[in-house]
Formats: structure tokens, C-alpha cells, sequence
């Protein structure tokens, strides 16, 4: 019996064996690897993002316009933050109260420990406050922040600790996504529901961050750094750091080319959604206007990465990639002198009226300067946004390429290129201008209201011919030569000048840089109109524009009705007809990775044309009757040894004033100029001048012209 007993035993104790022996042979060899892959998981902490490091913009001699420089910030502890933490008094008097104390004597018992460690919070607080910007009440709830902040930290690997095994980890991993916090904390109360417990083991949680120095406030000017570090030199828990922050070293100058950094938007996020370390995080900052949002693409960079595990030992470390610098066809000195130069009433006349101008460097279509006034400062556009949106003359609205204007009579070259090229007139014919009042559904020439007319300007002088009326701006001329012109053959004309359509080219990216989602980007600009009315959408393609009516046919001729235009359209107009009827694309960004589409187009059009139509633009400037002649009489300009070609304007119903040409020298250099200003009443007395005074910047700066000696 005993025997048999013994054997039972034995035989139980084998198969228990057997059982062992399998089980673990299973573990070893069959799911051996990945239990060991999931507990050296665990042991891997989140991974810690190193910044981006944002591109700079340059103008095009290299002058810096956009960069990150060192700002300066005062940090404090977080090991003496936290006693403005709920949550930590929480935890610490839940420690002494299972020592055996009471609540109220816990309480006790900390405050008199940490007293001297509260006095010098309060202090330190105090000494911000009176530093100048901060009220002490966003001094401390900027504190909160940072220790809300750390305590989710906490959290969440309190969570992660107890609970790696959750389901949340490998649905976030099959995605390569890190577990959202807010998710993890609510994965965390379901688990645990005893609010002490999850406190127990958040008390526990020692990160590395809750031993650094976190960010309170910035010192903006030199006093407040310098009376930070004097108040502060022997404090241990303050700390004076720099940290990279957008600076703009001209302020307004081209503020609306330049653009702005602001905090990135849902529409942002989508440019690099599919990135991990591209994508944007909390608070980051991405291009909100002009070329900083059409480059951000390249601009941004790439955040690095560095991944410890539990025992703090370096597990992978990915270096920040930084982001590319875009250079721009923008002088930035001359920009910035032609706003000056706009913004003083003892040289501009019609000083604070919303102004657009545009230069261009006629041979490489390069845009040496788009001015729009008013302008506002790039440094402080962020917290002085709904000011500046509200601000008269609409400084955050691009006059030189987004407003449109009815382009009055600067548009009359591009009329007379057409009816001479469509065989509807010839140079020396002359339509009359007589002395009365035009017929109904006509207008009448601008000469007739000041008691005038251009048959009495030109009896002795040819008559009013092709040459004499651009001379004159003559409406009579104009509206009589646009009617017999095809509407399709005049829009055809406008279309290849460049009006009717964004003629400004969005830069496409090389696929390295990964310009997904968002797709192109580009400056805002506008199209314009060359028809009578504008299907809902925009046209596209020349075809798609509706015809002129008669009538605006006849309003079309003197750049009145629906007609609508930028100045960049008018500017570059200008340069189509100084490079003998060669059409370009205006020019903006310089990179050559950028790829830009050749848009060179020879117009057809024949050298007596051109000749006949610079031989009006010249009168305009050069000679006594001309509209800008009085403004163009200036001994300055004469000693340039500069050839000006020029075409005032000025608007009825939507009033406005346009001066459109180019100035060209010996050498063959040529910079083509349009200026519009906003409720001016006479191209010639309100646009005319500031031309002139721009070309004179312009022979300054080196482009065109025989600098004067000093």
C-alpha cells in the first residue's frame, strides 16, 4: 500500500515535471522573443524631441531678413514650482498620513519643512512682477501651467509603469505613434478608480524634467535682463537662458512679402501629417503669411530624437535636420527706401493714402521691390495682430499684388500695341478731339473738363496720332481705337501682357522635402479682370473669360469699368514692352532647387509698333504737353544720363492715381516702375513724382543710370 502511494507520487511529481519542462521550453522557443521584446519595450521611455531649427530668408544680397536668433528667458525649477502644486501637497501629505499622522498634522508638518522653500517662491514672483510686463496673477498662472504640464508627465508614466501591457500601446504603436496623454490618463482612472492609488504611484514617478529649469517669462529688453541677473545671480532655482525666437532684423520693411510665424494651425498640420518628427507639436510655430508660410515646407526643418531607457542609458538618437534657407529677389535696402520715402510728407503729397509700388529688373524679371502702404512690424505683428487688422489703409492686404485697381489710362499702350497690330489703325491717323462734350455712352476726354482739347494740343504737332495721344492720354483716341478692336482680340492682347491671371509663380519644391497634403503654396494675389463679369470660381484659361460688352469696350480702351488690375500686372506689362515685346514671368525667389516654369513668350509683336509706342512713352516724360512732363522736369534726373518711358493714370468712380513705365540707360540696364495710389486725383501731380523718385532710388542703388556725384 505504501508502495503504491510512493509510485502515485512519483508519477504526479514527473508529469508536474514534464508540465514545467514544456511550459518553459514553450516560453524559451516559442514565445520566448516576444515576451522579451515587450519587456525590453517597456524598459524604452518615450522619446524626447530635440527642436526644429527653422530656415532664414535672405534678400537678394544675402541681407538677412528672417532668422532664429537668441531670445532671453528667465526659467525656474520645477523643484520649487511644484510647491504651487495641489496634487504635490496631495501626495506628500498621503505619504506622512501612512506613517500614521493625521491630515491636519501632515499638513502642519510640510508647511514648517518647505516654509523656506514657499518664502523664496513668493519672492521670486514678486521680483517678476515688479520687473514691468507681467501682473503677478499671470506670473503665477503661467506657474500653474508648468506644473499641470509636469504632472500629466508624471502621470502618464505612472500609467505606463503599472500598465504596459495596454492595448493603447500597440494600437498607437501599429500606427508609429506615440500613446496620446490624455488617452493614457483616462486608460489610467479606468484601470485604477482609487484616485489615492493613482496619486501613490504618480508620487513615485522621478523624470528627469522635474529636476530642470522650466521657461516663465521672456526678458524682451536689455533693463529687464539686466536687472534679472542682478536680482537673481545667487538664487539656484533661477536660471537665465537663451532659446531661438523669429526676429526680423528691418521690422516692417516688406512685412507683407516677408510674412510671419504664428502658432500652427489644424490647416497647417496637414503639410505634414504623414512626417513624425515633422509634424507640428503643441505650440509650435509655422508661416502664417507671405514667404514665411509659402516656404514653410523647406523652412521648417526636422525635430531630432533621442530615446533613453528606464536605467537612463542612451538607446537611439536622431540628429536635427535644419531647415533650408530661401533667398528672394527683393532688394531690401531699396524696399526699405522707397517706404521711407512714401511714408514722408515732405516728399509724398498724398502721404497716408494706401500706396502700391513695383520695380523690376527688366532683363532677369527679377522684382527688386513690392511696396505696399501701410506697412506694420513683422517683430510684433503676434500680439499686435487686431490692431493692425483694424488699422486704416488695411496694412495686412498686399497692394502691390492682391488689391486690384481699374488701371486708368496706364493701360493705353497695351490698347495702342493691339489696334496697331490688329491693323485697326496706323500711326499717323488721327481721330479727332475736338472741343464738346462726347455722345452718350462715350467718354469724354479729361481735357474737355479743364477747357481744352487735344486737336488744339496738336494742330501745329501732327495732329492727334498714335504717339500724340499716348502723349496727351488722350480718352477720345482710346475708346474710339478699342471699339473697332475685336473684344477677343483685345483680351487676347490683355491676357498675353499678363492681365487676367496670377502672373506671379509659386516656387514647386524638390519631393525630398516631402510637400504633401497641402499641395502648392503661394503669395496671395489677385487676377485681375478683362471682362465684362467674372463666372463664379475665376477663369483659368483665356478661353474661359466671358466677352466684352460694347459699351465696356469702349470704357476698356481708357482702363475704366470692370477692368481691374495689380501693380505687379502693370509693372511687368511695362517690362514686356522694354524687352521689345518678350513676355517673363515676374521673378521672386532666387533658389536654385526652386523649379520655376519658363514662361518667356515672344508676343509678335513688330518693331515699328514698339517704336511708335515708345516714341508716346517718351513724350509722356520728355516732352511739354506731356501728362508727367512737369514732374519729369527735374535736374536730378537729368544728370543720370537715363532714357524714361512713362504712362500716367487716374480713375473716375473708384478714384485713383497710377504712374506705369521704365527708365533705361547706355548699358542696356532697364528697370521697369508702376505706382498707384489710393484716392489720388491726378496720375501726373500724385503718382508721377513718386515714380520719378523711385527711379532716382533706384539709379542710387546701382541699377540703372549714371550715379550723380556726390
Amino acid at each position: 500500500m505504501y508502495k503504491r502511494r510512493l509510485l502515485v507520487f512519483i508519477f504526479i511529481f514527473i508529469v508536474a515535471g514534464l508540465v514545467c519542462i514544456g511550459r518553459l521550453a514553450y516560453l524559451q522557443l516559442v514565445v520566448g522573443d516576444e515576451y522579451r521584446s515587450r519587456l525590453e519595450e517597456m524598459r524604452i521611455l518615450g522619446p524626447m524631441q530635440l527642436p526644429t531649427i527653422r530656415g532664414s530668408i535672405f534678400d537678394r544680397s544675402g541681407n538677412v531678413l528672417a532668422v532664429d536668433k537668441p531670445a532671453f528667458y528667465l526659467y525656474l525649477n520645477y523643484e520649487l514650482t511644484k510647491f504651487l502644486d495641489d496634487s504635490f501637497w496631495r501626495g506628500r501629505i498621503l505619504d506622512l498620513q501612512r506613517l500614521g499622522q493625521t491630515a491636519e498634522e501632515a499638513e502642519a508638518n510640510l508647511r514648517k519643512e518647505f516654509e523656506a522653500n514657499l518664502d523664496l517662491l513668493w519672492e521670486i514672483i514678486d521680483k517678476c512682477s515688479e520687473m514691468g510686463r507681467m501682473e503677478r496673477s499671470d506670473i503665477e498662472a503661467r506657474i500653474f501651467r508648468i506644473n499641470d504640464r509636469i504632472w500629466n508627465m508624471r502621470r502618464f508614466f505612472a500609467w505606463l509603469g503599472k500598465f504596459g501591457d495596454s492595448p493603447l500601446r500597440d494600437k498607437y504603436n501599429a500606427k508609429g505613434q506615440a500613446v496620446p496623454v490624455a488617452e493614457a490618463l483616462k486608460d489610467f482612472e479606468n484601470r485604477l478608480p482609487d484616485p489615492d492609488e493613482r496619486l501613490g504611484l504618480t508620487m513615485g514617478v522621478d523624470l528627469e524634467v522635474m529636476h530642470q529649469a522650466q521657461q516663465l517669462m521672456e526678458l524682451e529688453t536689455e533693463s529687464e535682463l539686466l536687472r534679472a541677473q542682478l536680482e537673481f545671480v545667487d538664487t539656484d532655482m533661477v536660471e537665465i537662458l537663451a532659446r531661438a525666437k523669429r526676429f526680423y532684423p528691418y521690422g516692417p520693411a516688406a512685412s507683407q512679402v516677408i510674412g510671419w510665424v504664428g502658432p500652427a494651425r489644424s490647416s497647417d498640420k496637414e503639410l505634414f501629417a504623414n512626417d513624425r518628427l515633422r509634424r507640428y507639436l503643441d505650440n509650435e510655430l509655422s508661416g502664417k503669411d507671405g514667404v514665411e508660410r509659402v516656404c514653410e515646407v523647406v523652412l521648417r526643418g526636422r525635430r531630432g530624437e533621442v530615446i533613453y531607457d528606464i536605467d537612463s542609458e542612451l538607446v537611439s538618437r536622431s540628429e536635427t535636420q535644419f531647415g533650408k534657407d530661401v533667398r528672394i529677389s527683393l532688394d531690401i535696402k531699396l524696399q526699405k527706401e522707397i517706404e521711407s520715402h512714401l511714408n514722408d510728407p515732405n516728399f509724398n503729397a498724398s502721404y497716408g493714402s494706401a500706396i502700391g509700388a513695383v520695380v523690376i529688373d527688366v532683363a532677369t524679371s527679377d522684382i527688386l521691390a513690392l511696396v505696399s502702404m501701410p506697412v506694420y512690424d513683422l517683430n510684433t505683428i503676434r500680439s499686435d495682430y487686431e490692431r493692425v487688422r483694424d488699422s486704416p489703409g488695411a496694412p495686412l492686404v498686399n497692394k502691390a499684388i492682391y488689391e486690384i485697381y481699374p488701371p486708368g489710362s496706364s493701360i493705353k499702350p497695351i490698347v495702342l500695341i493691339a489696334g496697331l497690330e490688329e491693323e485697326k489703325i496706323t500711326p499717323d491717323e488721327v481721330i479727332s478731339c475736338p472741343f464738346e462734350e462726347a455722345p452718350r455712352a462715350w467718354p469724354s476726354c479729361w481735357l474737355f473738363r479743364e477747357g481744352g482739347c487735344h486737336d488744339w494740343s496738336w494742330a501745329e504737332d501732327g495732329g492727334n496720332n498714335a504717339r500724340n495721344a499716348i502723349r496727351g492720354s488722350c480718352n477720345i483716341y482710346f475708346s474710339r481705337l478699342a471699339d473697332r478692336l475685336a473684344p477677343a482680340a483685345l483680351q487676347r492682347w490683355l491676357y498675353n501682357f499678363g492681365y487676367g491671371r496670377e502672373i506671379l509663380p509659386a516656387p514647386v519644391f524638390d519631393a525630398k522635402w516631402g510637400q504633401s497634403g497641402a499641395g502648392l503654396r503661394n503669395l496671395s494675389q489677385s487676377a485681375g479682370q478683362i471682362s465684362t463679369s467674372i463666372p463664379r470660381g475665376g477663369p483659368k484659361r483665356l478661353e474661359e473669360y466671358p466677352r466684352i460688352s460694347k459699351y465696356d469696350m469702349r470704357m476698356f480702351g481708357i482702363g475704366q469699368s470692370g477692368m481691374r488690375a495689380t501693380v505687379l500686372q502693370v509693372a511687368n506689362a511695362m517690362a514686356a514692352i522694354a524687352r521689345g515685346g518678350i513676355y517673363k514671368n515676374p521673378r521672386l525667389f532666387l533658389n536654385d532647387e526652386f523649379v520655376l516654369s519658363d514662361s518667356r513668350q515672344d508676343l509678335g509683336i513688330s518693331q515699328g509698333t514698339l517704336e511708335v509706342v515708345r516714341d508716346g512713352m517718351s513724350a509722356v516724360v520728355n516732352e511739354r504737353g506731356g501728362t508727367a512732363y512737369p514732374a519729369f522736369d527735374h535736374k536730378e534726373l537729368r544728370r543720370m544720363d537715363l532714357n524714361v518711358f512713362g504712362k500716367t493714370g487716374s480713375t473716375e468712380g473708384e478714384v485713383n492715381a497710377w504712374f506705369a513705365g521704365f527708365a533705361e540707360d547706355a548699358a542696356g540696364r532697364v528697370v521697369s516702375v508702376a505706382v498707384v495710389v489710393e484716392g489720388g486725383q491726378s496720375g501726373a501731380k500724385d503718382a508721377a513724382p513718386l515714380a520719378r523718385d523711385i527711379i532716382t532710388l533706384c539709379n542710387r542703388a546701382g541699377y540703372v543710370g549714371q550715379k550723380p556725384d556726390k
